[in-house]
């Protein structure tokens, strides 16, 4: 058996709209826990409506618990630098303010510099044209968000937003990533 006590930890990551986000590392075999939040910023317990006018600093972002018998931070990061646009300051796609960035909120310092290596080999491969934005910082504190962020796109396929942004960009990792897929 497993000691799951020793094998979970915790990623968070801030990659545009945190529903995007979650959409994508549910599904993920060893991810247990997706809980879209905010973290980044100066204001304590901020609402989804602070967050959104940008006065915050808080990015909205998703705390990931995951299984490392099952996934790696490593892998977790991969799926991080290709489900959004790293090279985009402040925004993704029409969705635009600080609230929106490329950031990774590292927990230890094995996490810091898996995240310096990602990405400096990303920009070294030349995929990308522009030079990557992402923000690599220490996470201080972390503020889930309220309920009826949770688990968005699961309860709520057929909404505007998640048929137009988050569906596309669910389907375009699953093709990506299909062995990594929960079965």
């Amino acid at each position: 058996a497993v000691d799951l006590i020793n094998t979970m930890s915790l990623a968070t990551f801030a990659s545009g709209c945190f529903w995007c986000t979650e959409g994508v590392y549910t599904r993920i075999a060893g991810v247990l826990k997706c809980m879209p939040g905010y973290t980044g910023g100066r204001t304590a317990n901020p609402s989804y409506e602070e967050v959104c006018t940008g006065m915050t600093e808080h990015a909205e972002c998703c705390q990931i618990t995951f299984d490392e018998s099952v996934v790696s931070y490593e892998t977790l990061l991969k799926v991080f630098f290709r489900h959004h646009d790293p090279t985009q300051l402040n925004r993704q796609g029409n969705d635009i303010g600080t609230q929106y960035r490329s950031a990774i909120f590292y927990h230890s310092d094995k996490q810091k510099e898996s995240a310096e290596k990602a990405k400096e080999e990303l920009e070294k491969s030349g995929a990308f044209s522009g030079p990557i934005v992402t923000e690599i910082s220490p996470l201080k504190v972390f503020y889930p968000a309220e309920e009826n962020h949770r688990d968005f796109y699961a309860r709520n396929p057929n909404q505007g937003y998640c048929r137009a942004v988050v569906k596309p960009k669910v389907e375009k990792f699953e093709a990506a990533f299909a062995e990594i897929l929960k079965k």
